[in-house]
């Protein structure tokens, strides 16, 4: 693996007596799909609120393009090119499915905020360019024939598609995708395996936490178990296929 866009050295996350999380390594490469397994409770969604900011961690370092982002706010790792999207939808429901994604898009303006105030040329330009992108993101996750409807009026399985528009729209190096295949039937599963293999043909890393098995086993290069908040297996989905110890902590044996 080239060099690692996303480090994660040691961490650990307690909650008072309990530690959610201990002593976790691994690392994403760029332009590199992971996914993230275990059973219910075994750390995963605190290692995803570690990783984008939500929650500090108590010990261990988080490096970004090889920088540390422990100190850094939500805000300034989406900045730094890290988003990320929900289990559960996070949508402005008032707004249509372009105004949502041009919402996102703020994070990328770089004209003062005077020069918008007064329509400089700049700034007309530029809101130009960022309606055009807005666009081409909606296309990009297969929402044209709503482009114009009400956030909250498509289905959910739209709504998951437009979060990941959302996110894409601050251009990130890594997404991280939260179950975004929860509550979708088999066609829009398959539809979301070709999205994300499309994500990264566009050079961006993607870290999935699904409980999917059958899209984790189709899109993922590697996969990174966890139980009881440790790290149990790492490697390729045939291996953690075939892996005893997840077999027995979340597959069940039905593998």
């Amino acid at each position: 693996m080239s060099q690692a866009l996303l480090t994660i050295k040691n961490i650990d996350k307690n909650f008072g007596g309990v530690q959610a999380v201990k002593g976790l390594s691994f690392s994403i490469g760029h332009s590199e799909v992971v996914g993230l397994i275990g059973p219910n409770g075994s750390g995963k969604s605190t290692l995803v609120n570690l990783i984008s900011g939500t929650l500090p961690v108590s010990a261990g370092a988080i490096q970004f393009n090889e920088q540390s982002v422990n100190h850094l706010h939500i805000s300034e790792r989406v900045a730094h090119g890290l988003a990320r999207t929900f289990q559960t939808t996070s949508i402005f429901p008032e707004f249509t499915v372009l105004e949502q994604v041009l919402a996102a898009c703020h994070s990328c303006y770089r004209t003062k905020p005077v020069g918008s105030i007064f329509r400089s040329f700049a700034a007309n330009m530029e809101e130009g360019q960022q309606r055009k992108k807005a666009i081409e993101l909606v296309q990009f996750v297969g929402l044209s024939e709503v482009l114009d409807h009400l956030s909250s009026s498509i289905s959910s399985a739209q709504q998951r598609l437009l979060m990941i528009a959302t996110a894409l729209a601050s251009d990130p190096l890594l997404v991280l995708l939260d179950e975004p295949a929860a509550g979708m039937v088999a066609k829009e599963r398959k539809e979301l395996a070709q999205l994300i293999i499309g994500i990264r043909q566009r050079g961006i890393s993607v870290l999935i936490i699904e409980h999917h098995m059958g899209l984790i086993m189709e899109v993922c290069e590697r996969i990174v178990v966890l139980n009881f908040g440790q790290k149990i297996a790492e490697g390729t989905p045939e291996s953690i296929r075939n892996n005893p110890a997840v077999i027995d902590a979340y597959l069940g044996g039905a593998h």
